[in-house]
């Protein structure tokens, strides 16, 4: 698994409760010796996506086709969790560098308020 591959996981959800099967995009790979990753949630519910902030991967896109999406979805970028590699299901497909770049600026900027 490495930064910007989208993969299927039980999403934990935020009370802590395990959740339903969900993708999710991998933001990065924390260094050291475990293998823990960084990843946000991916819903196709597109109204939830907070405008200006969480990205939309549309099927009009470059890289929807290597996402291995099924749906019009946004990553959710508040809605973040830190797992081990090991609670990954499957690995769908992955977005492009630029996006990726975008999505950790996007975070970045936030964290900087």
């Amino acid at each position: 698994m490495k930064s910007g591959d989208i993969v299927l996981i039980r999403f934990p959800q935020a009370d802590l409760q395990v959740g339903k099967l969900r993708p999710a995009l991998i933001i990065a790979v924390a260094p050291g010796r475990h293998s823990d990753l960084l990843i946000a949630l991916i819903t196709s519910r597109i109204y939830q996506a907070v405008p200006e902030f969480d990205q939309i991967i549309d099927p009009s896109d470059s890289d929807y086709a290597a996402a291995g999406l099924k749906a019009r979805s946004v990553v959710r970028l508040a809605r973040l969790a830190s797992v081990e590699s090991s609670v990954i299901n499957a690995r769908l497909g992955h977005v492009s560098s630029k996006r990726l770049q975008q999505i950790r600026k996007q975070l970045i900027d936030w964290l900087q308020k």
